[in-house]
């Protein structure tokens, strides 16, 4: 659905992408994490075609967006939706006005407008907004003008730009479940960046981590998870420093649905006659499945290398953080 390919992307002596490369498969909803400056933004803005990259090339729903102009960039434009950080409304402009922009922009009659923009606001959820200016919306509701008017053209692609930063935990959830829902329920392919891993955690498929202009690790969360040394396998787990016990191990488990209802830890002490400490866990689901991390302590003198390959043979990711 949209594939990217070698992007190289320089402000002056600065390289903000930096041979980028990326697949985004039809009906994903894919995330790009990363710190400010990891080139987040400057990807995305490449993919409809609002900033040109110096080599490399972007192809969204078997068009090649890279190297068009005029017409034929803002009929491309039309099909790929982009929702931002900061809303974007016109002041002046109801939140049917709002909404009507690119259906003007498309030469669409005024009573097919009207039809639309009652169809999409009906479908975010602010039917009883549509009269309403911007200066009298929250947050949230801003937001969801924002997908509304990303929607208005009936695009197969939607392009989200840190869309959640500016808004708080509760108003965060309920967009990320409307994403969810318009993806499920329209087969929309979303592409989304963020810097908060916990976005991820809740609705991607897929994920990339960018530092530096380049991404440096990408995939499907579940296949991630099970990745022994994985970035984004941390963090959507994060359980802080190993406490370290004179002569003890410290063991890092990762499991998905295979696993997570297995007594793997009352098994393994059972087994090998280990008292075992728990010094951490985090369970969530993530793509639609049961999976978590523990942190383990394996006292002095126990066999930690027949413990890890007990453990490993149960399908569970292993790593020594601690010994």
């Amino acid at each position: 659905m949209i594939t990217i390919s070698h992007l190289i992307k320089s402000y002056g002596p600065t390289r903000a992408l930096d041979d980028v490369s990326l697949t985004v498969e039809r009906g994903e909803i894919y995330g790009v994490v990363g710190t400010s400056g990891a080139g987040k933004s400057t990807l995305i803005r490449t993919v409809n075609g609002l900033e040109a990259p110096d080599s490399g090339t972007v192809e969204v729903d078997g068009t090649v967006i890279t190297g068009l102009t005029g017409p034929e960039l803002r009929a491309a434009r039309h099909r790929i939706g982009m929702i931002f950080q900061h809303f974007n409304l016109l002041s002046r402009r109801t939140v049917a006005g709002n909404v009507s922009l690119a259906l003007e922009a498309q030469g669409l009659p005024r009573a097919a407008r009207r039809a639309r923009v009652a169809e999409i606001l009906d479908l975010v959820g602010l039917a009883d907004r549509a009269g309403h200016y911007p200066a009298q919306l929250s947050g949230g509701q801003k937001q969801r003008v924002g997908i509304a008017r990303a929607l208005a053209t009936n695009p197969s692609v939607l392009l989200s730009d840190e869309a959640t930063s500016a808004l708080d935990p509760e108003t965060t959830a309920s967009i990320l479940q409307l994403l969810q829902r318009l993806n499920r329920e329209l087969g929309l392919t979303i592409l989304l960046i963020t810097h908060e891993m916990d976005v991820v955690k809740q609705i991607c498929t897929s994920a990339a981590l960018m530092q530096r202009g380049r991404i440096v690790e990408a995939g499907r969360l579940r296949e991630l998870l099970l990745t022994p040394g994985s970035v984004i396998a941390r963090q959507l787990f994060p359980l802080g420093e190993a406490p370290v016990t004179p002569g003890a191990t410290v063991l890092d488990l990762t499991f998905t649905e295979l696993t997570a209802h297995d007594p793997v830890i009352a098994r393994l002490a059972r087994e090998q006659g280990l008292d075992i400490g728990l010094l951490g866990a985090a369970i969530e689901t993530i793509d639609g499945v049961q999976s978590g991390r523990t942190r383990l302590e394996l006292p002095a003198g126990a066999d930690v290398a027949r413990a890890i390959a007990s453990l490993r043979a149960q399908g569970i990711v292993v790593e020594e953080v601690a010994a």
